[in-house]
């Protein structure tokens, strides 16, 4: 399997950058893991909310493969402990699944055709952080969801 994390925007904070290519480069020992970088809509402040989701979810979709199976991470997702979050990546290992791709939408969220691709949507907490805070927390739990099902000592309960 795969995992894919797509995401709007690139990261322009040199420590968020490290913190990434951290977690990514302890990820290569789990599983393969792309993030895919969809850059930001150009004079995005010309469009209104509706028309930037919908150029966005344009984008978004265009990286999909029809048998992937999609996860947007959305203010109003389900929320899960980092426990319960391995045994769901578990599940989709087991299952079969060839490509696992999680979303980062742009700042207004997802168009409905994005949210109609989606098998569910995911949570990190009732707080909203930046994009690019996000990356580097979904990363991290990518890696400590790994960790957990192999039984090595980085998550402690």
């Amino acid at each position: 399997m795969t995992i894919k994390l797509i995401a709007i925007g690139k990261t322009d904070k040199e420590p968020l950058k490290e913190l990434i290519e951290t977690y990514q480069k302890r990820l290569k020992y789990y599983i393969k893991f792309n993030l895919e970088i969809i850059p930001d809509i150009k004079k995005s402040n010309k469009l209104s909310i509706q028309e930037q989701k919908q150029k966005e979810g344009t984008l978004i979709l265009s990286k999909l493969q029809p048998t992937d199976v999609v996860i947007l991470l959305d203010e109003n997702g389900e929320q899960f402990t980092s426990l319960a979050f391995s045994k769901r990546i578990q599940k989709h290992l087991n299952s079969g699944v060839k490509n696992l791709v999680f979303v980062i939408g742009g700042p207004y969220g997802f168009s409905q055709e994005v949210y109609n691709k989606a098998k569910y949507q995911l949570s990190f907490s009732k707080m909203t952080f930046s994009h690019q805070m996000i990356r580097v927390f979904f990363i991290e739990q990518i890696y400590r969801a790994f960790t957990i099902l192999n039984n090595e000592p980085y998550h402690h309960q």
